[in-house]
């Protein structure tokens, strides 16, 4: 067995994040072999850094100031995860702030029907508007509340990979269904989105890193390794604003399209 402190496993975290969002941006020239490993690898990002968000939550000594780091990042990043992905969406620094803000509200209610009726009826109906959909706020809140320490760190990683594969299975049952059936358009408008087929075959591959962050998670040492506070928060919106720069450069994306949100030339 091997062991990690916090410090590389963000790191592998932040690796991971860059290397499926290449995939995302560049995905008209990248290679089906290259596609597959890069998507995978986003799997590891979002359980690990789960993870850590919870670990933050319990130790932070000013929590407003967490929130608002999170909040001007990620409104920094917003040009470029649009670039990137082309298309609005509430980006993961939001997600994070919603899993933030659900520990809090189980954290403050008293009675934990009210908690779960809450949580059931309002917060899961909004993240699926947010980067990660339901698995976000899901996977903090299960890092949160289980209770046994090696399930805590595999159970919420499993739930939230297994989640994804079916997300995208049936994203893929359902562009086939719209090909097969002539609906042209639909299905243009759905690969807009969401990607063309091989690429969402190579999405269904995230599963795989999502058990990987499982096994890195259950062989964390407990220790915090070097400091690397604002590493995370500046590389977001960076590593987005060079995949989407170099996706506009190489004429991959049409910032036209995306005018109605204010970034058309």
């Amino acid at each position: 067995m091997f062991s990690l402190d916090a410090y590389k496993l963000k790191w592998i975290a932040i690796i991971g994040m860059v290397l499926s969002h290449i995939a995302w941006g560049w995905q008209e020239i990248l290679p089906m072999w290259l596609m597959v490993p890069f998507m995978a690898s986003g799997g590891l990002t979002f359980p690990i850094m789960g993870y850590f968000v919870v670990e933050g939550y319990k130790h932070t000594s000013n929590l407003k100031g967490y929130l608002l780091r999170l909040f001007v990042f990620g409104v920094i990043a917003i040009p470029f995860y649009m670039l990137t992905f082309r298309f609005f969406w509430i980006n993961i620094m939001f997600s994070i702030m919603l899993g933030i803000a659900t520990l809090w509200l189980y954290d403050k209610i008293k009675f934990r029907w009210i908690f779960w009726a809450l949580f059931i009826f309002i917060l899961l109906p909004i993240s699926i508007f947010f980067d990660w959909y339901i698995m976000s706020i899901s996977m903090i809140l299960m890092y949160y509340i289980i209770p046994n320490e090696k399930a805590r760190r595999v159970v919420p990683a499993i739930f939230g990979g297994v989640l994804w594969f079916a997300y995208i299975y049936f994203g893929v049952i359902s562009l086939a269904s719209m090909q097969a059936a002539g609906m042209y358009a639909q299905a243009e408008a759905f690969i807009a989105q969401f990607g063309d087929m091989d690429f969402m075959r190579a999405s269904l591959f995230m599963v795989t890193g999502c058990l990987a962050a499982a096994f890195l998670l259950l062989n964390f040492n407990g220790e915090r390794g070097k400091r690397m506070k604002w590493a995370f928060y500046i590389m977001y919106p960076l590593h987005l604003a060079v995949i989407g720069l170099v996706a506009w450069a190489l004429g991959l994306v049409d910032v036209s399209s995306l005018g109605m949100f204010g970034l058309g030339f």
